[in-house]
């Protein structure tokens, strides 16, 4: 970095670079949203929570809704990256489809409560928060269709729909064992869920394998 841009991202004095404004009031707005929902939060209490005044705020962030969106883009993008990490840590076909897993629970179980905003919105009413909610759901299968279609040589409809089923199971599996409390661990949980999964995927041969000695 040059000494131009230390001084460019330098706080001056409490006041804190934008983007660095922006990170807190984002982080503020994830703690009222989770805790209250959309519709019971006000733009007051996000200020309160950021430790600034209501103008500071508005100078980021138009409106409430748009604050909203602007955490869930956040979000549903993390959700992604996660999904697409997961399928890229192996080419085991078995120990993608636990990855893939793990994704799902880790980004359920972490403990901002982000994927509330995601998955149990208050506002899916709202086109502009449906479409972002469908948008991430329909990029995660995507990515899962991908490598299904690659190994198993399936169709694009029947290997999106068969992605979709899995990317659904491994969300709400996730949302219920956060919410039941359960005493299963979630590495235990994470195992569970794979080996049902991997009865039905495994049923598919390898595109190109050799019938009598394929292996996944």
């Amino acid at each position: 970095m040059t000494a131009t841009e230390q001084t460019q991202t330098r706080p001056r004095g409490t006041r804190l670079p934008r983007r660095a404004r922006r990170n807190q009031l984002l982080g503020a707005a994830q703690e009222v949203f989770v805790a209250q929902g959309y519709h019971a939060a006000a733009m007051d209490d996000i200020a309160e929570r950021a430790g600034v005044s209501k103008p500071v705020l508005y100078q980021h962030f138009p409106g409430k809704l748009e604050l909203y969106l602007a955490l869930l883009d956040q979000h549903c993008e993390a959700l992604l990256q996660a999904v697409r990490t997961a399928l890229a840590s192996t080419t085991d076909n078995k120990k993608r489809v636990e990855a893939t897993m793990h994704a799902y629970f880790a980004y359920v179980e972490d403990e901002g409560g982000a994927f509330r905003l995601v998955f149990e919105s208050d506002l899916t009413n709202e086109p502009a928060v449906r479409e972002r909610v469908d948008k991430v759901a329909l990029q995660c299968a995507e990515a899962i269709s991908e490598v299904i279609a690659e190994d198993t040589g399936l169709a694009r409809e029947q290997s999106m729909l068969l992605a979709v089923g899995l990317g659904g199971v491994s969300q709400v599996v996730a949302r219920y064992w956060l919410s039941s409390g359960s005493s299963i661990p979630r590495d235990q949980a994470v195992q569970l869920l794979t080996s049902l999964a991997w009865r039905g995927i495994a049923g598919f041969p390898l595109h190109g394998a050799d019938p009598a000695g394929q292996q996944h």
